[in-house]
């Protein structure tokens, strides 16, 4: 009896101890709580690790750029993306691991206290900041799949949101940046070093917001040309890129996990999937651009040699992706100067924002300069006299001429060169003989896991945009 009553005493006391016995679970070590900042650096890294990877599970842009082609497993140079669901992995990675960490960053901001002037000029900008993050994210989805859930997404008691029109959500996202843009101001804090991207600079930001407003200005242009033309003309006077110090790019580190993904695919992997791809290389050899000994290695009879695109490819006969971009802390670019200077060129040349065709050959040049000035290479000027290049003389119309050189100069920036390859139709890639479909694709299809978990409201998507096909063009790509 003794032995019982000290029993039921030690039990009484271990469990009086505490008002709630899930106490006794608690991790008193390890953070529970997370700071806004620390779910914003997330994000970012979330966001800007699925743009850099080259793995063939998650990114396949370069592929459809026809920058680089595969070797033993050309599936996804052929346009087959549903049997390692690409367009899922996508998917979760802009909704899970980017838009959530970004709308969880903003509550807890606001949810915890400012101190003065400062610190609500501070919570102004970060807001702010994130909200450009968003619309970049969101104008993601759409230029990729076209409708997509926007009004009811992230809602966890949601599990079956609907799509949105894919163009609806394209002219909100540029209102909700224009007014993210007009809560900046330059002279407070942001982020500070918790921003892998600026450091917290918000000028910085600014100038990247109206490059990124520029941008959408030009992508709905040819779908609404009164809503692009004043989207322009406001990014453009609110100042947009100026220089290459105005890069957005962020800056990876020498130690994993914070290493470029594409050192990871192509170096820690050990694998050899990847070689040029001749499209590419055979412009820039045709061009004498000496980029191209940048942007790839290992000459082939003394020059850069491109595999035949989707082709079932040797490593060892052809040349492969340059020696920076096997570096582990190689920056990866977002947006950068000499786009904003080729999307300038195509401004005058629609003769937008006060503009006129006479000075599209001006930023034409130094969106080219801008180019090689940010590899380190020399003799821009040289390049820049051939009449196969000169504005003057190169061939074709100016979509032709600016979407050829835009394309050389988006070199590893995938998602960006298939996006300008669809809406300015140039250069003229050929699908492989052997791809799912004859042409380039035009979007990418719903992920299956939408097909099976939401299927009325992916039914109601698949037949809004025209069919749940690669080959349907989406509101923005008119021609």
């Amino acid at each position: 009896m003794k032995k019982i009553s000290i029993l039921i005493l030690t039990l009484f006391l271990a469990f009086s101890c505490s008002d709630n016995l899930e106490d006794l679970n608690k991790d008193t070590k390890n953070a529970t709580v997370a700071a806004g900042e620390t779910f914003f650096t997330g994000a970012q890294k979330n966001m800007v690790d699925y743009m850099a990877s080259i793995n063939v599970n998650r990114n396949v842009w370069r592929q459809f750029a026809q920058q680089v082609t595969a070797t033993t497993y050309p599936e996804e140079a052929n346009y087959n993306i549903t049997d390692r669901k690409i367009p899922d992995n996508f998917w979760a990675a802009m909704y899970r691991d980017v838009l959530k960490d970004l709308d969880e960053s903003a509550k807890v901001l606001n949810a915890t206290p400012t101190v003065g002037t400062a610190g609500a000029t501070k919570l102004k900008n970060q807001l702010a900041i994130i909200e450009v993050m968003n619309v970049f994210a969101y104008a993601s989805l759409v230029e990729t799949f076209g409708n997509v859930p926007y009004t009811e997404a992230l809602d966890f008691n949601n599990v079956l949101p609907k799509y949105d029109d894919g163009k609806t959500v394209y002219v909100d996202l540029i209102a909700r940046l224009s007014a993210a843009i007009t809560k900046m101001d330059a002279a407070g804090a942001s982020f500070g070093d918790a921003d892998i991207i600026y450091g917290g600079n918000v000028a910085k930001w600014k100038k990247f917001a109206n490059s990124f407003k520029l941008r959408m200005g030009l992508m709905i242009y040819d779908a609404d040309a009164t809503l692009g033309a004043s989207t322009i003309s406001s990014a453009i006077t609110s100042g947009v890129f100026t220089s290459n110090s105005d890069n957005a790019i962020f800056q990876y580190m020498n130690s994993t996990p914070n290493t470029n993904p594409m050192w990871v695919d192509l170096v820690q992997s050990g694998r050899l999937d990847f070689v040029a791809a001749a499209p590419l290389v055979d412009a820039m050899n045709g061009l004498n651009d000496p980029r191209v000994n940048v942007f790839y290695r290992d000459p082939v009879g003394g020059v850069i040699k491109g595999a035949p695109y989707g082709a079932n490819n040797s490593y060892a006969l052809f040349s492969h992706i340059g020696s920076m971009f096997y570096e582990s802390t190689l920056p990866h670019v977002i947006l950068d100067y000499a786009n904003v200077k080729f999307m300038l060129a195509e401004v005058a040349e629609r003769s937008l924002a006060g503009m006129t065709p006479t000075a599209a050959e001006a930023h034409y040049n130094a969106a080219i300069t801008a180019s090689f000035d940010y590899y380190g290479v020399s003799g821009a000027a040289t390049y820049l006299a051939q009449p196969t290049v000169a504005y003057a003389t190169a061939t074709g119309n100016y979509k032709q001429k600016i979407g050829t050189q835009k394309w050389i100069a988006l070199y590893n920036q995938g998602f960006n060169a298939w996006t300008e390859f669809r809406r300015l139709d140039y250069p003229a890639l050929v699908a492989p003989l052997t791809g799912a479909v004859n042409v380039v694709p035009r979007r990418f299809t719903y992920p299956i896991g939408e097909h099976t978990l939401n299927g009325d409201n992916y039914t109601a998507a698949a037949s809004a945009v025209g069919g749940d096909l690669l080959t349907t063009k989406l509101f923005w790509d008119k021609f």
